[in-house]
């Protein structure tokens, strides 16, 4: 894992060519590497990082820096291993195009998705800062972590463009990092290497390590290292709350934001097969035996040999391997509990708390989608069943409710009461349906919210209107002012209350703007019991 917290961070102003050692000058720009400090202008699209120098784009009010190393490319070798340190390079690099995307099997049916190649090699993030900023700036830097199930997704979709949220006076990153496999695998002949026990969780590796580059790096850009928000929709909100569980990530952000991230979901153990199944080493043999290698040869350097598309299969959101692959695991390391266990127990760290859902997550859905995800939830609800089918008031209604309120709703109200005694802590429900597809909408849809967070709603295709652009100017005021300050509220809106298990309110982004509201239904407030049983 990526800990070298003793580079060098140079600003703009700082480098320069040739007589860089000699010359300093105050303004946050660099010269160009072709010219004379006698005859060149500033050229402000240039910084240098501790690896080297980068070349943006400058698109008017904002630059932006893309396809920039955080670590060595995890592959061959390095494949199934903790992030290395990138390469340094002497040339100015280009940073104006986007990188690859991890490895991965796409929706063809999602609008939004990027279209990057897809490699192995993808362990790039991207910056976005206002074209004025220098290091003299510190502005608050709020870092996106992708959801995607940790099966797909990227930090390049162009629906995740930080160039509208860079106009709140913030500086945006975005990242990519390992998937599905070859983000979370175990395997016996891989922990035997790993002595440290730096091993199955390779993806919220990839996350610490780009947070650590960002504590290094970001001041360049006109970021302020020590006034980080993390932000994240589904599985990148579920990354959230176990990064706020990982020892390694202790001290990298100073904020967090959790959008539909779930949080009671019980990993794997890595070793111990049980009455929950077979453990992730198990998994991992079984996925070496069905890639073709014999027990007793399937050693480290032979897992490494597999084809990568072989090790991808057809892993996706709606397949999810589930025999051969699992997901995050119990390493001990970084990840020693559920979220929901981790917060009950007051490991989380204390920082200022933003957790939220949408108000209809995965009741879109048809029913022959839902039903198959709804078994085994209702089984694991055993005798209390039917008081919970009561309390939604009929089974039509829990039937299309039931996922979305175990996976996403329950799990945002619970961790925020977890919350709420030891941090600052502020509880949302996304509600607003775009006018184009308001026509028979019961509620917003999970990742409906991602566009108007980050205000590019053109890129989900649909017509935009004023109503849609004043709800993403609503949901952007709240939620940058919480990454300046910790504090979420915005003069001349609604006032948004800390979120208190006595008062139990939220805010709640609507058709009407923003509104304080009750967090509490029966059916959420039935979960809950049922789950404090466990």
């Amino acid at each position: 894992m990526v800990m070298d917290d003793q580079t060098q961070q140079i600003s703009r102003a700082q480098f320069l060519i040739r007589s860089a050692a000699a010359l300093l000058v105050s303004v946050g720009t660099v010269l160009p590497f072709n010219a004379t400090a006698a005859d060149a202008a500033p050229e402000a699209n240039v910084v240098r990082v501790d690896t080297g120098a980068l070349r943006g784009a400058n698109n008017i009010d904002v630059i932006s820096f893309k396809n920039i190393p955080y670590a060595a490319p995890p592959v061959g070798d390095r494949r199934w291993r903790a992030p290395a340190p990138a390469a340094a390079w002497t040339d100015v690099r280009d940073a104006s195009q986007y990188g690859n995307d991890c490895m991965q099997n796409r929706m063809s049916w999602d609008k939004t998705t990027s279209k990057q190649p897809l490699s192995e090699d993808c362990l790039n993030l991207n910056v976005w800062a206002p074209a004025s900023a220098t290091p003299a700036s510190k502005l608050p830097v709020m870092v996106w972590v992708h959801g995607g199930g940790f099966v797909s997704g990227s930090g390049t979709a162009a629906v995740m463009d930080g160039s509208a949220l860079v106009s709140r006076g913030v500086i945006v990153v975005t990242f990519n990092y390992r998937l599905a496999r070859f983000g979370f695998f175990a395997h016996p002949a891989l922990s035997a290497e790993s002595p440290d026990g730096a091993l199955a969780n390779y993806g919220f590796m990839d996350q610490i390590a780009a947070l650590q580059w960002i504590k290094r790096n970001i001041k360049a850009f006109g970021g302020n290292p020590d006034n980080v928000t993390v932000f994240g929709q589904s599985a990148g909100g579920d990354s959230i709350n176990n990064l706020m569980l990982a020892g390694p990530a202790k001290g990298l952000f100073q904020k967090a934001i959790v959008m539909s991230g779930g949080g009671r979901t019980v990993w794997k153990s890595l070793r111990d097969d049980g009455p929950s199944g077979p453990s992730a080493e198990s998994i991992g043999q079984a996925f070496a035996t069905s890639a073709g290698l014999a027990k007793g040869k399937d050693d480290a350097a032979a897992l490494r040999a597999i084809p990568a598309s072989k090790i991808q299969g057809s892993i996706s959101l709606l397949n999810p391997e589930a025999k051969t692959y699992t997901g995050p695991i119990l390493d001990g390391k970084i990840v020693t509990s559920s979220v929901a266990d981790g917060f009950a127990a007051g490991k989380q760290a204390k920082v200022p708390y933003l957790v939220g859902s949408t108000s209809n997550e995965l009741g879109f859905l048809p029913g022959i989608f839902l039903k198959p995800m709804s078994k085994p939830l209702v089984e694991k609800l055993g005798d209390d069943l039917d008081k919970i089918v009561d309390a939604y008031g009929s089974r039509d209604v829990f039937d299309v409710s039931i996922v979305s309120d175990v996976t996403f709703v329950e799990p945002a109200r619970y961790l925020a009461a977890s919350a709420s005694s030891v941090q600052p802590t502020y509880l949302y429900r996304f509600s607003y349906v775009s006018e184009a597809k308001s026509k028979g909408s019961k509620g917003a849809a999970h990742a409906t919210d991602i566009p108007y967070i980050f205000g590019n709603l053109a890129a989900t295709g649909d017509k935009v209107s004023d109503a849609d652009r004043q709800a993403a100017k609503v949901l952007q005021d709240y939620f940058t002012a919480f990454a300046k300050t910790g504090v979420p509220n915005v003069a001349g809106q609604a006032a948004w209350p800390a979120y208190t298990k006595k008062d139990d309110k939220l805010l709640e982004f609507s058709d009407k703007g923003a509104a304080v509201a009750a967090a509490a239904t029966p059916a959420v407030e039935a979960l809950t019991l049922h789950f404090s049983k466990r």
